[in-house]
């Protein structure tokens, strides 16, 4: 006897995403990834550190299999090289009255990123170079970095100040910038075949939460669902690093690989409550392009869609036109388009429980379809093969549900010439990619077709 043929359809997979369905069920898994996302709120992130390292530890108790990279300082990549590692130990602002104005120990956001150190006493005129504040959001912190550029300074809400008055300040910042690394996290999910799909998230921002601690959250747990299945066809690969030069680091050290990615995701900002948003890859006509859509309207989620452009996050650099990856962004509210972004008030109050789990379950449908979408080739190509001795009509019933079964295998077996996937097929008929998963299934059992390996 042969080996059992293995069902095209996976099983687990559907059950997975059947499961999240409950509203129950979704609020449920929406909670996990918010219960991620405040507890890593805190932790002091950036470009490098001790706070990337302990927010991948809290994304490795979620996820199984992540595997830390340190990547040294001075180590060239691509056109980049790694910069020196960035410690803070204290930070505070001292009025002329002694009394403290800042203190990054009341939140993390009220230092430069990778502030050098600095301490002395200015007047008021000579301190106001090195204090940034955002007029627009008169009571918030911004967030404002110096990577490449020596500097120091603090970050405070408008309102204070103006509230400063003449006199002596005294600068009190402790840090350091050493020949460290710069780390970042990966999990790779194997499948049975070489394609491969890459989900991508920034771990590099301080006490943001949707920005990104959001999409953190929701790849830890989209991975962790991912690893339970019993089989994947696809080979997952979760990227976890920070933002721009994380990326650039990945792609430095994997050209060997990159040629097996067949889909991409980078995923930023999924916890707000706007609708989503969807960023077509460079091409603007990979698989992604057109599936990520369809799963949408599939599932009468609103998505906004619009073409690339060589601004935003990580998938420029996956887009880059020596790798040209086909890589997507799937958001919320994207970056730079709500008003809480890069400030203070993008806290545990922008997030919520409902929408991390509504990203997280359209992610996972996203998921099954990439799963489920390949060619086929129908056996029985000489006219319409006779479905009433496959026993296929007993399954067709009547009604228009019937009618549309019966549409979907017709579809499918007439599509099916080793060239179209399921999304070609699903795209020109109308169905939805579910009906079209359980024909092509249904003509697999009865031996009318065959799929065309990867």
């Amino acid at each position: 006897m042969g080996m059992p043929r293995v069902s095209p359809i996976d099983a687990a997979l559907r059950a997975a995403v059947d499961a999240l369905a409950n509203p129950v069920a979704e609020r449920a898994a929406g909670e996990d990834v918010f219960a991620f996302v405040e507890d890593a709120f805190p932790l002091f992130r950036s470009l490098t550190g001790d706070g990337v390292r302990q927010t991948l530890a809290k994304v490795g108790q979620i996820a199984p299999g992540l595997q830390v990279h340190e990547v040294p300082s001075g180590t060239p990549v691509l056109d980049w090289v790694v910069p020196k590692e960035w410690r803070v130990h204290s930070a505070r602002l001292l009025g002329p009255d002694g009394a403290t104005i800042v203190d990054v120990e009341d939140h993390t956001l009220h230092l430069l990123g990778y502030s050098a150190p600095y301490r002395g006493t200015l007047s008021l005129d000579a301190l106001r170079p090195h204090l940034w504040s955002d007029p627009e959001r008169p009571d918030a912190i911004p967030y404002r970095t110096s990577y490449y550029r020596e500097e120091w300074g603090f970050c405070l809400e408008h309102r204070r100040l103006e509230a400063l008055v003449e006199g002596e300040y005294r600068v009190e910042i402790e840090t350091e910038l050493f020949d460290g690394s710069l780390t970042y996290g990966e999990i790779v999910l194997p499948g049975e075949c070489e394609g491969e799909v890459l989900v991508s998230a920034h771990v590099c921002h301080p006490s943001l939460a949707n920005d990104n601690l959001s999409a953190l959250g929701v790849a830890a747990h989209l991975a962790r669902r991912l690893a339970e299945l019993p089989r994947r066809r696809l080979t997952w690969r979760f990227i976890f690093a920070p933002g721009t030069l994380g990326a650039i680091v990945w792609l430095a050290g994997h050209r060997e690989i990159v040629d097996r990615v067949r889909h991409g995701l980078v995923l930023s900002n999924l916890g707000d409550g706007g609708a989503f948003h969807f960023k077509r890859t460079r091409g603007g006509a990979s698989s992604i392009d057109r599936l990520v859509p369809k799963v949408f309207a599939d599932s009468s989620e609103p998505l906004e869609v619009e073409d690339f452009s060589p601004f935003g996050y990580d998938e420029r650099q996956y887009g880059s036109p020596g790798f040209d990856l086909p890589v997507a962004v799937l958001s919320r509210t994207p970056w730079g388009r709500y008003p809480e972004y890069h400030t203070s008030d993008d806290d545990l109050r922008l997030v919520r429980p409902q929408h991390l789990g509504r990203s997280l379950r359209r992610l996972l449908e996203v998921a099954s379809a990439l799963e489920h979408d390949r060619r086929w080739r129908n056996l029985e190509p000489y006219g319409e093969p006779q479905l009433g001795r496959r026993g296929l009509y007993h399954q067709i019933g009547g009604g228009d549900e019937g009618r549309t079964r019966q549409l979907a295998l017709l579809w499918v077996l007439n599509q099916s010439d080793g060239g179209k996937s399921l999304l070609d097929v699903a795209e020109r008929s109308g169905l939805s990619m579910r009906q079209i998963e359980d024909a092509a299934e249904a003509l697999w059992q009865a031996e009318l077709l065959a799929a065309v390996d990867d």
